[in-house]
């Protein structure tokens, strides 16, 4: 019969989510990134809100780590939580600089509705749930990013010279960055081996609307909506 590939967790969670994935990738503010065409007053609401984000998706990693069963999925939790504090919020700060924004605006941002709505649903589950449903949770965001820069390189790869936001696209498209995404792609399946649907179906519930929640986040910015009042 030849070797079967077994189907992973993962590959579910991926087939599934394509149609909210789609709409993400084709998002205008996503593909005005890509043609490098983006309002540049909707690229920093962006990136002060995204900085808001970060904080509180960084406690996610530092959950992970409490919730981790060996040292070594602890160190790789704290490793991802350092490199997200000093290398992608550091970088947020570097495109704030290059836009005009001050480190001291970066930190007096507050968040949106949406962004509250998005990283308090992720800290509610982290902190009442199981470490798999910590990284059912944190894996949309690392993975469709990765996803988003691939495919913004491979659309409009040939005009990054010219783009004002071609670093962001290349942070995204990285290897460092996708080192990040595949090992909690791994550990995902890892975690899912052997649970029952039951539990399956939680974990992708999560996923989906963590995934949800990305897209609200583009239109959010996009829109460069706040409280109404």
């Amino acid at each position: 019969m030849g070797n079967v590939k077994t189907k992973k967790f993962t590959d579910r969670l991926f087939e599934n989510v394509q149609p909210i994935w789609e709409k993400n990738h084709n998002h205008p503010f996503v593909q005005e990134i890509g043609k490098g065409t983006l309002d540049r007053e909707k690229f920093i609401y962006y990136i002060k809100q995204d900085y808001v984000y970060l904080v509180d998706y960084a406690k996610l990693f530092a959950t992970g780590v409490t919730k981790a069963r060996d040292l070594e999925t602890m160190g790789k939790f704290a490793q991802i939580l350092h490199e997200t504090l000093h290398f992608e919020m550091d970088l947020h700060r570097q495109f704030a600089a290059e836009f005009g924004i001050t480190n001291e605006e970066l930190e007096a941002t507050r968040p949106t509705p949406v962004n509250i709505a998005y990283t308090r649903y992720m800290l509610n589950v982290a902190q009442n749930g199981s470490l798999a449903e910590v990284v059912a949770c944190l894996l949309p965001c690392a993975w469709d990013y990765w996803e988003i820069g691939k495919l913004l390189r491979k659309q409009y790869g040939d005009h990054l010279a010219t783009n004002p936001y071609a670093k962001w696209i290349e942070t995204y498209d990285s290897e460092t960055f996708g080192e990040g995404a595949k090992w909690l792609i791994g550990l995902m399946d890892e975690l899912a081996d052997g649970l029952p649907e039951r539990e399956l179906a939680t974990l992708e519930e999560h996923f989906q609307i963590t995934s949800k929640y990305e897209y609200l986040f583009w239109d959010m910015n996009y829109h460069m909506q706040d409280w109404p009042l």
